[in-house]
Formats: C-alpha cells, sequence, structure tokens
C-alpha cells in the first residue's frame, strides 16, 4: 500500500492530507487497478522513508526549512528529491524545491532550499497577504471530458505567492500552467523572465521528471482535480518502478 508523505512541520498540511484522503478515494473509485494510497504526515526521518512520494505544503518556507534542519530532515528531504521520488510542492514547498529563490527584501543569512527544480523563483511575488487574490487557472493537464472539451478553469488561490522567475534549464523544466494579466509594481513585484515569454504571464506551475511545484494552494478549494492528477502520476511512477 503506498503511503504519500506529507511534510507536516508547518503550515497547511492539515488541508492537504484531508485533500489526499478525498482524492485517493476519488481515484479508486474510477480505476479499480489504481493503488490504494494512504496519505500520512511526516515529521523525522523515519516517517520519511517510509514514503513513496511526498507533498510539500504553503506555508512559511524559511519557517518550514529552519524545522526541518532541527529535526535533521533536510538532507533526508534534498536525497529523497535526488533520488527521482515523485515530490509536489505548494507555494512554500515549491520555494523549496526551487535551485534558487529570491525576494524583495532577502533576510540576512538566506534560504535554506532542499533544491532539485531548476528554477529561479521569486517569493512574495504580489506583495502582501492582505493582497492575496483567487484567479481562474487554464490547466490544460487536467484534460477534458469525453465531448474532448477541455477541462474548466481551475481557481487558484494566492496567498503571498511566489512565481517562477526563470526557467534556468529550459529542456528539463516543463510550463504546466501560467497566470496571465497580473500587472508588477515597483519595489514588489518585477517581471518574470521566465522562459522568454513573459507576455503569456507569470509562470504558476512547472514540472522537471517527477518534480512539481504550484504557486497556488489548491488544497484550499473544494476542487480535488490536481490532487487526484498528483496521485495519477505517482501511479504511473510506481508502475515503471515494478514492471
Amino acid at each position: 500500500m503506498p503511503t504519500i508523505g506529507i511534510l507536516s512541520l508547518q503550515g497547511g498540511f492539515q488541508e492537504h492530507l484531508t485533500a489526499l484522503a478525498r482524492a485517493a478515494a476519488s481515484l479508486s473509485a474510477s480505476a479499480a487497478s489504481a493503488p490504494a494510497f494512504t496519505p500520512t504526515p511526516v515529521r523525522t526521518p523515519a516517517d520519511l522513508a517510509r514514503c513513496t512520494a511526498l507533498l510539500i505544503p504553503g506555508g512559511e518556507s524559511t519557517t518550514i526549512a529552519h524545522l526541518a534542519a532541527e529535526s535533521a530532515l533536510l538532507d533526508p528531504l534534498r536525497a529523497f528529491v535526488a533520488a527521482g521520488r515523485p515530490v509536489w510542492g505548494t507555494c512554500a514547498g515549491a520555494i523549496l524545491l526551487a535551485d534558487e529563490a529570491v525576494a524583495a527584501s532577502a533576510k540576512k543569512g538566506g534560504q535554506a532550499l532542499i533544491g532539485g527544480l531548476a528554477v529561479r523563483v521569486h517569493r512574495n511575488h504580489f506583495g502582501r497577504q492582505i493582497e492575496s487574490f483567487v484567479a481562474d487557472l487554464e490547466l490544460p493537464f487536467l484534460g477534458g471530458d469525453e465531448q474532448q472539451q477541455p477541462a474548466r478553469p481551475f481557481s487558484g488561490v494566492f496567498i503571498r505567492a511566489p512565481v517562477v522567475e526563470a526557467v534556468l534549464d529550459p529542456a528539463a523544466v516543463e510550463t504546466m500552467a501560467r497566470l496571465p494579466g497580473r500587472k508588477t509594481r515597483a519595489g514588489i513585484d518585477r517581471p518574470s523572465e521566465s522562459d522568454g515569454d513573459a507576455e503569456a504571464g507569470d509562470i504558476v506551475a512547472v514540472r522537471q521528471g517527477n518534480i512539481f511545484a504550484t504557486s497556488f494552494h489548491p488544497e484550499l478549494t473544494d476542487d480535488i482535480r490536481v490532487h487526484v492528477w498528483w496521485l495519477g502520476e505517482v501511479a504511473k511512477y510506481l508502475e515503471k518502478e515494478t514492471a
């Protein structure tokens, strides 16, 4: 029975645990051959060692990194990612997975990162928490319906959200979603260099191999399509591993 870990040191891990449980039930109901996924909190290296895949939630990236270091988890997390296991980071989780992270006002000592995702992210790209917003996103990877209609828009919740400012390895990193039409503001936001197509919008979801990252919070909606999709990708990974 594959175990899906949710890093549960700080942030929105409980919401992800709930969403993953719903997604696992939905996947099992729609496909008899789907693995029986078990979501579980991860707080220690021993917890992580039992996991097939890992989700790193939103929260405070510096706090999560600090607590991971105190829990002797930083190096095991880096090894988990480097081993090619499926990992998904949302918001702060996306920051932690990035190889580089910058901010409008960098904290002394910098930001400890897990790394593995060849992008540079800009933290708090849209400003403070009071400037959080919800926007409809086109997520083609979710697929459409039986009539070949595109997937309905997904309500992306952005809370002090990062964006991918630059793709460091365009051959390896796939852009999965963009947020069009947002204005940048001098001193707080800056235009995304992204992949040379900034006019199409800021990059808010990317994938590199088994690493997936989103700037937004799918767990804060009742829509579990992204969680279902990701578990489906984990199932594909397991099929390859056991083939």
